[in-house]
């Protein structure tokens, strides 16, 4: 199938020469002004998009192309918008790439340059799109947890099995590592998924306020208690209660705990009325309980009707095959969720990702994405975007860094002695074309940092101009 292209330019005369000259490869689009390029796009959703910014022939000043290049990349951040124009303000030429402009061109253009920025604008936008589609339905993912790892495919197979009871579980991992998103798998995969799913954090609610959050009150058991309210073990009958940082719950709470969980009944706060529940019991701890039994903070029979079935999340440093993909998939989300282009890891951002020792496991890393998209301007983000510095690592990851980084390093310089011309490399490094660009795909490498930059100035290409399209506008 074709790639999709739309031409937009207020000279009619160039749109059908750029189109006679695509459309043998693409399936081809033409506008000539902002409403129809707009109403094109939107039906169409093509691949790249060739804009220029001045769409008002009486008013050469005019830059709606920038605010044409926003809506459109507001609703299919995928696309490749590559700016062509006469205006050669730099101003005007990073604002474009700041909105998210996949490249900038000056105007007359030659028409071969132009194919060769189009067919790597399609080449990109396909990476992105199968990165974009390998997330759904993945065998790396399950209900929202992400993980090609053995030890998270062990956790996916373990969420399956143990879903179909209704036994406890007691989920133990470091904090930020996802417990509760795998207790959430395990509520959706069991027969109670249609029912609620109610959490309750131990550590963040007062303890005063916590017996009656759980178990509710009667009206008049104290002060304020103008009626009767349900808890969330009420809340959660036919469903599951998860009782997230349960090593923070009071003695007396455990008791009450204990006592559900060998009875299957509450009393409300005031009460003296038994309720009957049917409500599964997932918990999770950050702590290490059995510690807490010794120091006589946890009581020992709650410990082991709690575990009947134990479940340890590994800490993001001990499954770092799952880092580059938690970073691509987070940085999706967060292009999606902020209207930007997507973004991509330079080759030093994910050594500099596999390196780092994450002590705030899974939840630091969403949170570093989340604040490189915001603040990132660029395309690709760098290690120092995400705050990290390229240092020394664990000993377990620093032969395969090394080889990596080894390849890489070869692979650029080759690509920079070259001026990006991938043949030329390919040859200079004693591969085939094919392998170097399945090399480029892999690592990522962004091979318009290595040609001769396109901004050049207005005399320039008219100098260097044989056969071109159009004629410059003031």
């Amino acid at each position: 199938m074709k790639a999709k292209v739309l031409l937009v330019d207020d000279e009619e005369n160039i749109l059908e020469q750029m189109r006679s000259a695509l459309e043998a490869e693409y399936e081809v689009f033409t506008a000539y002004n902002e409403s129809q390029a707009l109403t094109t796009f939107e039906r169409e959703r093509t691949a790249v998009v060739t804009l220029d910014l001045s769409l008002n022939p009486g008013d050469p000043q005019d830059l709606s192309g920038l605010r044409l290049l926003e809506r459109m990349l507001a609703q299919e951040p995928a696309t490749r918008v590559i700016v062509v124009t006469a205006n050669n303000d730099q101003t005007t030429a990073l604002q474009a790439v700041r909105l998210g402009a996949f490249d900038y061109y000056s105007k007359p253009v030659r028409l071969e340059e132009l194919k060769v920025m189009i067919q790597r604008a399609c080449h990109i936008h396909r990476i992105y799109q199968r990165l974009h589609q390998s997330y759904p339905g993945s065998k790396n993912e399950f209900h929202g947890i992400i993980g090609s790892s053995k030890g998270m495919q062990d956790i996916f197979r373990f969420i399956e099995r143990v879903a179909l009871s209704d036994i406890s579980v007691l989920i133990g991992g470091e904090s930020g590592t996802g417990k509760e998103l795998v207790a959430h798998a395990i509520h959706r995969q069991s027969p109670r998924k249609t029912n609620p799913f109610v959490v309750v954090n131990c550590g963040a609610i007062p303890e005063n306020l916590l017996e009656s959050e759980l178990f509710g009150h009667e009206k008049g058991a104290f002060t304020g208690a103008y009626a009767q309210k349900k808890g969330k073990f009420e809340l959660a009958h036919t469903g599951t209660l998860f009782l997230d940082e349960i090593g923070e719950l009071v003695p007396a709470l455990q008791v009450k705990l204990l006592r559900f969980l060998q009875d299957r009944k509450i009393e409300r706060v005031g009460g003296n009325q038994p309720v009957e529940l049917d409500v599964r019991i997932i918990a999770a701890t950050n702590r290490d309980l059995k510690q807490d039994i010794e120091n006589r903070l946890f009581r020992e029979d709650l410990y082991y009707r709690l575990k009947v079935v134990p479940l340890e999340i590994p800490a993001l440093r001990e499954r770092r095959d799952d880092i580059v993909s938690l970073a691509q998939y987070f940085l999706r989300k967060y292009c999606r969720e902020n209207h930007k282009p997507l973004i991509s890891l330079s080759s030093e951002a994910e050594a500099a990702l596999l390196l780092h020792l994450w002590p705030g496991n899974v939840r630091e890393l969403e949170n570093l994405i989340n604040r490189a998209v915001v603040l990132s301007s660029y395309p690709v983000l760098k290690a120092s975007d995400l705050g990290l510095r390229l240092e020394r690592g664990p000993s377990d990851v620093n032969l395969k860094f090394a080889k990596t980084a080894m390849e890489i390093d070869y692979i650029k310089r080759a690509l920079s002695r070259n001026k990006g011309v991938v043949s030329r490399a390919a040859k200079d490094l004693g591969i085939s074309r094919v392998n170097l660009y399945e090399l480029i795909d892999k690592y990522n490498i962004q091979i318009q940092e290595f040609k001769v930059t396109r901004m050049r100035s207005k005399q320039q290409v008219i100098a260097g101009e044989v056969s071109s399209l159009g004629s410059s506008k003031n």
